[in-house]
C-alpha cells in the first residue's frame, strides 16, 4: 500500500490518474535540523593576566583517550512490537489501545523511559509526539546510531550518527501557510524507492500537519522527508534551503540517497 496519498504533497508534473495507491503520505514532511553553538560573552571586561617566564621543563608525549562531546544522544533505544500488542496510558493502568502494526506496517519505535518490566513508547498515531506504555516482554529491543534534525528557520537537515554530524543538507519545508509541525517524532516507514516522482528514498515520520487534518480526503497528512518534485522546486531548494512544502521536508535527489542507511525507528527532531 502506498502511502502518499496521505502525505500533503502534489506531484507537480504527474496527473492524478498515475496517483497509486499510497504507502505513505500525508503532509507534511517534515523538516529541519539545528545543531547548537557555543557562544562566547562579548564586551568582556576582563584582561588577560601574562604570567612570568617559567624554566623550560622536559617534554613529555601523552595520549589523550578523551572522546569529543556529542551534539545529540549517541544511540537511541528502540522497541518492535511482537505482533500487534496492548499499550497502556500507564503501568499496570487502563488498555487504550494497540500497538505494532500502521498502515498495514510492522513499527519499531523509539523509547522514551525505562521502568525495567514497562517501557514508554513514541506512538505513530496523532497527537503529535504521543506515547504509551507497553510491557518489555512483548517487545523486541534494539537501538539507532542515527538521529535526523530538521531546522526549519535554517531550512537545513543534519543527520548525525554516533551523536556527532555525519551530514547537513538544504531542504524545502512548510510555507508559511501549512508549516512543517515542530516536535520530536522518529521514522515510522521507510520507502525505497519512494513513489514515483518523490525520488530513490522516503522517510515518512511519525509527525502530521497542524495545519492540514485531512490531505485530499485521506484522513491524514504525514510528514514525509522526499525528493523535491519536480525540477523547478529542486532549483528552487538550491543551496540554502526555501519555504515551498505543504509541510513535507524536499531534498535533492542526491542528498537524498544518503539516507539510505537510516533506519525505522530513528528520531526526527524537527525544531
Amino acid at each position: 500500500m502506498w502511502f502518499h496519498r496521505h502525505m500533503a504533497e502534489p506531484i507537480e508534473e504527474r496527473t492524478r490518474s498515475l496517483r497509486r495507491p499510497a504507502i505513505l503520505a500525508a503532509v507534511v514532511v517534515l523538516a529541519i535540523v539545528g545543531v547548537a553553538a557555543l557562544a562566547w560573552p562579548s564586551g568582556s571586561d576582563e584582561v588577560a593576566v601574562v604570567a612570568p617566564p617559567r624554566p623550560a621543563l622536559a617534554s613529555t608525549t601523552t595520549t589523550s583517550t578523551t572522546e569529543p562531546p556529542t551534539v545529540v544522544p549517541k544511540s537511541t533505544p528502540l522497541a518492535t512490537p511482537k505482533g500487534v500488542i496492548p499499550d497502556y496510558a500507564t503501568p499496570d493502568g487502563p488498555q487504550v489501545g494497540t500497538v505494532g502494526v500502521w498502515y498495514d506496517r510492522p513499527m519499531t519505535m523509539p523509547i522514551v523511559e525505562d521502568r525495567g518490566a514497562w517501557i514508554r513508547i513514541r506512538l505513530p498515531e496523532r497527537p503529535n509526539s504521543a506515547t504509551a506504555w507497553v510491557r518489555r516482554a512483548q517487545v523486541k529491543l534494539s537501538s539507532s546510531a542515527y538521529r535526523v534534525v530538521v531546522d526549519v528557520d535554517h531550512t537545513t537537515l543534519t543527520v548525525y550518527r554516533d551523536g556527532n554530524p555525519l551530514f547537513a543538507a538544504p531542504v524545502g519545508v512548510g510555507k508559511d501557510a501549512t508549516p512543517t509541525a515542530r516536535g520530536t517524532f522518529f521514522v515510522a516507514i521507510v520507502e525505497q524507492p519512494g513513489p514515483a516522482g518523490y525520488g530513490p528514498v522516503v522517510l515518512n515520520t511519525s509527525g502530521h500537519s497542524e495545519a492540514i487534518k485531512s490531505w485530499e480526503g485521506s484522513g491524514d497528512a504525514i510528514t514525509a522527508i522526499h525528493g523535491s518534485i519536480s525540477a523547478s522546486s529542486d532549483a528552487q531548494i538550491g543551496a540554502t534551503g526555501t519555504k515551498i512544502s505543504n509541510g513535507c521536508i524536499r531534498m535533492h535527489e542526491a542528498d537524498q540517497l544518503k539516507l539510505a542507511v537510516i533506519p525505522v525507528g530513528t528520531p526526527v527532531d524537527i525544531v
